[in-house]
């Protein structure tokens, strides 16, 4: 089955669903062996900062963004590019699907610019540069993106938000969906109430308010750039399947960005 036959679907594991504890990755796996047209980004977030504690490297982080200096650079690539992407390869042979590890440094996939100085190795997603993931999937193999891009100016590393990426892979490839599987339910209110569905204009709203806030921002303005996504929580069993059928979590519609050559 190829990319033509079927709109592919962008899958973000994070919190929770990057562990064994749950069956997303049994489910990522029966779906590709279905037929399903699958790319999956991962994060690594608690992971890095586990191993920057071990090596004695300090932890900082300005507008919730880790700080990548030169020497967590290489801790960062370490464990995004190598340890947890992959264990994800092998965790998903294992369950039967011929996935392809990479990073958004590989084909030039994510070119980016630095985001701020003071943030040293972050990157800013300019440019998505989606070939390398069109022939994985129409070769039947299933793309696993570590988020680290590629400077467009400089042919420097950088470390990247894996939420963004998301979005702006979901957007270029015109993916169906992207779906976030993670370690809440979905978005809420400012009165608590998980959300059924969200739009630009209440998203933005309640950002400004301040409902919502930290690292859910990120994960909705990623969905809106996507199109079509579904924020869930990956921990259920079965929770991949009913996010593709949009029964579960919250379902944001947006306008789906460009940024595709």
């Amino acid at each position: 089955m190829t990319e033509q036959a079927v709109r592919p679907v962008v899958v973000k594991l994070g919190g929770s669903t990057l562990g064994a504890h749950d069956t997303s990755l049994a489910d990522l796996a029966a779906l590709a062996r279905a037929g399903g047209s699958v790319v999956i980004v991962h994060g690594g977030g608690k992971a890095i900062t586990d191993w920057l504690s071990r090596l004695g490297s300090p932890t900082r982080f300005v507008r919730g963004l880790r700080v990548t200096d030169e020497a967590s650079l290489d801790i960062v690539l370490g464990v995004l590019a190598g340890m947890v992407n992959t264990q994800l390869v092998a965790e998903l042979a294992r369950h039967g699907a011929p996935a392809v590890g990479l990073t958004g440094a590989d084909g030039g996939l994510l070119l980016v610019e630095q985001a701020d100085r003071e943030l040293g190795y972050v990157g800013t997603i300019v440019e998505v540069r989606p070939e390398i993931l069109r022939r994985l999937l129409t070769a039947g193999l299933v793309p696993v993106v570590a988020p680290i891009g590629l400077g467009r100016s400089d042919g420097a590393l950088y470390n990247l938000n894996a939420d963004t990426a998301a979005g702006a892979i979901a957007a270029a490839i015109a993916a169906e969906r992207l779906i976030f599987l993670t370690d809440v339910e979905g978005v809420r209110d400012a009165e608590g109430a998980l959300l059924a569905t969200l739009d630009e204009a209440r998203a933005q709203a309640l950002i400004e308010a301040g409902a919502i806030a930290g690292g859910m921002i990120p994960k909705v303005e990623a969905c809106l750039a996507a199109g079509r996504a579904v924020i869930a929580d990956g921990r259920q069993p079965g929770a991949l399947e009913r996010a593709m059928r949009e029964e579960s979590g919250t379902l944001v519609l947006g306008a789906p960005a460009r940024l595709a050559t």
